[in-house]
C-alpha cells in the first residue's frame, strides 16, 4: 500500500523516485578541490617540518644528563661513556626556584661512575694524603681532570677545580644526591646530623634535605618515566597477549552478534554488571582491610611523585570512593535497561541487520588492522618530531657565581676562554656552566610556532584517517543495501573499491570534515591550558564561566562528529561534496527525528557494554596476573615497580582494540539507518517501486509507531 508522502518543509524536499539509483554513484566527480590542495601543501609542510627538525635536534638531551661543559653523561663513543651519573660540587646552590626549573645549579657538575660513599673534606684529603696516597686518588674521581692534589683552598674555590667537601650519596636519576636514612626516628646522613662543608663552616642534615626534596621532586616525575619504562620492558609479552585476547574476545563477539543477537546482548548486560560488582566486592575488601589501620604521617622530604602515588592506594578514602563510584555506574546501567528495554529491542534488530552486512562483507573486520596502522604512524611522526623540535639549539655556557655575588653573574661565557678572562679574579669562585640550550636563529625563534603546528597537524591527520576509514566502510555497507538480491546483487569487493573512491574523488571533502573537527579540538586544548594557566586568579563567577565554556566545546566537539560522519555517509553515497552532504545528511535525520532518536544513542549504548566487557574480562585477568594472584595458574612478572602501570595499559588498549571493532559495527548499523531512511522516501513498497530493505528491517522500522502522531 503507497504511502502518505510528507509536504516540502524547511527539513528540505524528500528524496523522490529514481528507477536508475540502485546504490553509490559509479559516476562522480572530485570534490572539495580546493581544500584538497591545501591539504596537500600543509602534509608536505609537515613532512619538512619534521625533517628540519631531525636536522637541528638531539634528543640526547632528553636521555642524558649534561655536565658543566655541555658534555652527556654516560653516552657511549664519548670521554664520559662510563661515567653515567651527574655530581654536583656544591648541592646547596640548587635551591634557587628558577634553577629547578632546568635543573642547572650555579656549582660545577661532572660525570662520574659513582657517588662518593664517606664524609671527607678537601684539606681532610690533603693531610691524610701525606700518609696515603689512596684519598686522592679517591677524591679525585669527584674533581676536575685539571685537579691538583697541591692546590690550597682558596685556589680551589676560585677555580672550581674540586667540591670542598662530599658526602654519602646514591645515585637518583642518574644524579647524586644525599643518601637520607633513619635512625631511631631521625634523619641522617651517613648516621649523622650535622657535618663539616669544606670551608669552615658546619651543615646539617636538615640543610641539604630540603634542597635534595626539591630536586627529587622534580627528578621524581623522570624517575617515574624510567621505571614505567623498566615496567613495560618486563611485561610487554603479556601486554600483546592481553591484547590478542581482547582482539579474539572482539571477533568471538562479533560473528555470535550476526546469530544470536538478543542473547548476546544480554550476556554483554550480565557482564558488565558482574564485572563492576566484582570491582564493588573488591574495593570494598580492600577497605576493609585498611578501616582499622592507622593512615601513616609522611614527613615532607618524603613526599615525592612516586611516593604519592605509591600511598594513592594505600589510602582507605581511595578505595572507598571508587566503590561509590562503581556502585553509582552499576545503578545507571541497571535503569537504563529497565526504562529503555523495548528500544534496546528495536536496536538489536538493526544488530543483526549489520551483522548479515558484516558477514557479507568479511574484509571489513580487518580494515580496523589499516587504520591502526595509519594512527600509529601519526601519532609516532608526532611525537618524534615534538622530540627533535623540543631538543633543538645550541648549548649555551653562563657565568656562573656562589651566592649571587659577582657583577657579571648570568653573562654568557665561552669556557675554553673563560680561565684567561678577568673574571675569576673579580669573581672568586665563579665558573663559566654550562646553561641551556640556545634557539639563537631564526628557526629557533619559532620553535613554539612550529610545535604548534606540529600538534595541529597531529589532530588535522588523526581526524582524516578515521574519516577515511568511515567513508570506505559506509561505501561498502552501501553496496551491501543498496543490492535488491542480497548477496548476489552485492559487487566485488566493495571495501576496495568505497576506499578508492574515497581516496580518488573525494580526499578534498574528507580533509575538509577533519579539518573543521581539528579546529574545535584545538580551540578546546587552547582552552584547557589558558584555563590552567588562569586557574589560581579567577573568582566563582570566572569559575562557572569556565566551565560554561567547558561543557560548549564539548557539546560542539560531539556535534561536529555526529555530523561528519553523516556526512561521510552521504559522501560515500551520491558523491557530493562535503557542505551538500552535511546539508542532506542533517535534512534527513530532521525529517526523521523520531526514528533517529530511538535508534541512535541506544545502538550507541549496547556497543559500549560490548566495549566494556572485553576489556573488562582481560582487565580482571591482567590484574590477577600483575598482582601475582594467579602464580599457581601461570607465572607471571614478579619484579614489577608498579603493577598498574601494565594494569592500565592492557585495560585501555583492550577498549580500543574491543572499540576499533565494534566500530565497524557502529558504522554499519549508521550507514544501513540512514540508507533505510533514504529507501522510505524514495520506494514505497509496490511491485514497481519495491524496497531495497530486508523484510526483518521492514517489519520493525516501518510501523504505525514511526507515525506523526508521535
Amino acid at each position: 500500500m503507497a504511502r502518505k508522502r510528507k509536504p516540502p518543509g524547511s527539513q528540505g524536499d524528500p528524496r523522490m523516485y529514481d528507477p536508475d539509483f540502485q546504490g553509490p554513484v559509479a559516476k562522480r566527480s572530485c570534490t572539495d578541490v580546493l581544500c584538497c590542495m591545501v591539504f596537500m601543501l600543509f602534509v608536505i609542510g609537515y613532512v619538512l617540518l619534521g625533517l628540519t627538525a631531525w636536522a637541528h635536534g638531539d634528543p640526547r638531551r632528553v636521555a642524558y644528563p649534561t655536565d658543566s661543559e655541555g658534555q652527556f653523561c654516560g653516552q657511549k663513543g664519548t670521554p664520559n661513556e662510563n661515567k653515567t651519573i651527574l655530581f654536583y660540587f656544591n648541592l646547596l646552590r640548587c635551591s634557587s626556584p628558577s634553577v629547578m626549573l632546568t635543573l642547572q645549579c650555579p656549582t660545577t657538575q661532572i660525570c662520574v661512575s659513582r657517588c662518593p660513599e664517606r664524609f671527607l673534606t678537601y684539606v681532610d684529603m690533603q693531610f691524610l694524603n701525606k700518609k696515603d696516597g689512596r684519598y686522592w686518588e679517591y677524591y679525585r674521581q669527584f674533581c676536575k681532570a685539571t685537579a691538583r692534589p697541591e692546590e690550597s683552598l682558596s685556589d680551589l674555590l676560585s677555580y672550581g677545580d674540586c667540591p670542598s667537601a662530599v658526602y654519602p650519596s646514591r645515585p637518583l636519576l642518574q644524579r647524586c644526591l644525599p643518601d637520607f636514612s633513619t635512625v631511631n626516628g631521625s634523619l641522617t646522613i651517613g648516621q649523622r646530623t650535622d657535618f663539616q662543608d669544606g670551608t669552615g663552616s658546619s651543615l646539617t642534615v636538615i640543610d641539604l634535605s630540603k634542597v635534595a626534596s626539591d630536586i627529587s621532586k622534580i627528578l621524581d616525575a623522570r624517575m617515574i618515566g624510567l621505571k614505567v619504562f623498566e615496567d613495560y620492558v618486563t611485561t610487554w609479552k603479556w601486554i600483546l597477549l592481553g591484547l590478542t585476547i581482547a582482539m579474539a574476545l572482539s571477533w568471538i563477539f562479533l560473528i555470535l552478534l550476526r546469530f544470536t543477537a538478543g542473547f548476546i546482548f544480554w550476556v554483554f548486560m550480565f557482564g558488565v554488571l558482574g564485572i563492576i560488582g566484582y570491582g564493588i566486592w573488591y574495593c570494598f575488601l580492600e577497605y576493609n582491610n585498611l578501616k582499622w589501620k592507622p593512615q601513616s604521617t609522611i614527613m615532607l622530604y618524603e613526599l615525592g611523585i612516586q611516593t604519592s602515588i605509591s600511598l594513592f592506594f594505600h589510602w582507605k578514602q581511595t578505595w572507598f570512593s571508587m566503590m561509590i563510584i562503581l556502585s553509582v555506574i552499576e545503578a545507571i546501567i541497571i535503569i537504563v535497561v529497565i526504562f529503555l528495554r523495548r528500544r534496546i529491542h528495536l536496536a538489536i534488530i538493526l544488530l543483526k541487520e549489520g551483522s548479515k552486512a558484516i558477514g557479507y562483507i568479511p574484509s571489513t573486520l580487518v580494515y580496523p588492522f589499516l587504520t591502526f596502522i595509519l594512527l600509529s604512524i601519526c601519532i609516532s611522526y608526532w611525537a618524534v618530531t615534538a622530540v627533535f623540535l623540543a631538543t633543538s639549539g645550541v648549548p649555551t655556557y653562563k657565568v656562573m657565581a656562589p651566592e649571587g655575588q659577582c657583577m657579571h653573574e648570568n653573562e654568557t661565557c665561552d669556557p675554553e676562554v673563560f680561565p684567561r678572562t678577568n673574571i675569576p679574579k673579580v669573581c672568586p669562585g665563579a665558573s663559566c656552566n654550562f646553561a641551556f640550550y640556545d634557539r639563537g636563529n631564526m628557526y629557533n625563534d619559532y620553535i613554539m610556532t612550529f610545535q604548534i603546528y606540529n600538534f595541529f597537524a597531529f589532530l588535522w591527520l588523526i581526524n582524516f584517517v578515521i574519516a577515511l576509514g568511515q567513508c570506505a566502510l559506509a561505501g561498502a555497507f552501501a553496496s551491501y543495501y543498496w543490492a535488491m538480491r542480497k548477496p548476489e546483487d552485492i559487487p566485488k569487493y566493495p571495501l576496495f573499491t568505497a576506499f578508492g573512491r574515497a581516496v580518488r574523488y573525494h580526499t578534498g571533502s574528507l580533509a575538509f570534515g577533519s579539518l573543521i573537527l581539528a579546529s574545535v579540538q584545538m580551540f578546546k586544548v587552547i582552552s584547557q591550558y589558558l584555563d590552567r594557566r588562569l586557574q589560581k586568579a579567577q573568582n566563582s563567577v570566572a569559575r562557572f564561566l569556565r566551565h560554561c565554556l567547558q561543557c560548549c566545546f564539548w557539546c560542539w566537539e560531539k556535534m561536529v562528529k555526529f555530523l561528519n560522519r553523516n556526512a561521510y555517509i552521504m559522501i560515500a553515497l551520491y558523491g557530493k561534496n562535503f557542505c551538500a552532504s552535511t546539508r542532506d545528511a542533517f535534512s534527513l535525520l530532521m525529517r526523521n527525528i523520531l526514528k533517529v532518536a530511538v535508534t541512535d544513542e541506544i545502538i550507541h549504548f549496547v556497543l559500549l557494554l560490548g566495549k566494556v566487557l572485553v576489556s573488562g574480562i582481560v582487565g580482571i585477568l591482567a590484574f590477577l596476573l600483575f598482582t601475582e594472584r594467579l602464580q599457581q595458574i601461570v607465572e607471571g612478572p614478579t619484579t614489577l615497580n608498579y603493577y598498574w602501570v601494565p594494569f592500565l595499559t592492557v585495560l585501555l588498549g583492550s577498549y580500543l582494540v574491543a572499540h576499533a571493532f565494534f566500530s565497524v559495527y557502529s558504522m554499519c548499523v549508521e550507514t544501513i539507518f540512514i540508507c533505510f531512511l533514504e529507501d522510505e522516501e524514495r520506494n514505497e513498497g509496490s511491485a514497481s517501486r519495491p524496497y531495497f530493505m530486508t523484510p526483518a528491517l521492514r517489519n520493525i522500522l516501518v510501523k504505525p509507531q514511526w507515525s506523526e502522531k508521535q
